[in-house]
């Protein structure tokens, strides 16, 4: 197999199951959520691109197979250079889809009263949401720079996990510090320009979030 081949492979293995999983939700919800809503789900409006990248592998693979071996080990990066090039033009939305297909919310029929997609913004995917009062959203590779109120200094801390709670209309947001790994539980608020934070004072809050987090299903 050439190395054209190969990358093709890898490539159709992890974005056609992405693929297939988008298209069956959209498929299966299509019939029970109206125009807007369904709509309103970020992998129906980007459906599109991952299917064109799957028809762009496809059309690629044909071509290879008619090629010789010779004339692949020449010009076998002319479609590897290609499928890179189209990857990294819409690398957000592939990677946005690629989110969705793990999202709870993806085949969830629910009238949502939580942020679900309209909160949702790159490396965001809902982890676990009973419908009812909690919803919890892990956050990856977010990095927040914060002044710690003990020492005066400002740290960098990576972002776990979001906990709302919709019945008592409160955010939670659980953060670790890069440097000690010491972890952290703060009233969150998101805004349009600058997130806000503040100290839990509550330790019935406090409980709640943590208790969110930590019976995540791992």
């Amino acid at each position: 197999m050439s190395k054209t081949e190969d990358f093709i492979k890898l490539e159709k293995d992890h974005y056609g199951k992405i693929f297939s999983d988008i298209s069956f939700a959209i498929n299966d919800i299509s019939d029970f959520l109206d125009k807007d809503a369904l709509n309103n789900r970020k992998y129906v409006s980007r459906e599109h691109i991952l299917s064109k990248y799957i028809e762009l592998l496809d059309s690629a693979e044909a071509d290879s197979k008619k090629s010789g071996l010779i004339e692949n080990l020449f010009n076998g990066n002319k479609y590897i250079n290609l499928l890179e090039g189209y990857k990294s033009d819409h690398q957000a939305d592939l990677n946005q889809l690629e989110n969705c297909s793990k999202c709870t919310c993806l085949k969830c029929t629910c009238e949502c009263k939580f942020d679900s997609c309209n909160g949702c913004s790159d490396g965001k995917v809902v982890a676990y949401c009973d419908h009812k009062r909690t919803n919890v959203v892990l956050w990856k590779n977010k990095i927040l720079n914060l002044t710690n109120n003990s020492t005066g200094v400002d740290d960098r801390y990576s972002v776990l996990a979001i906990v709302q709670d919709i019945l008592e209309d409160k955010r939670y947001i659980l953060i670790e510090n890069l440097m000690n790994s010491e972890r952290f539980i703060l009233y969150y608020t998101p805004g349009i320009s600058e997130d806000s934070y503040g100290e839990i004072t509550d330790e019935k809050d406090f409980n709640f979030a943590a208790s969110a987090y930590e019976n995540l299903p791992r």
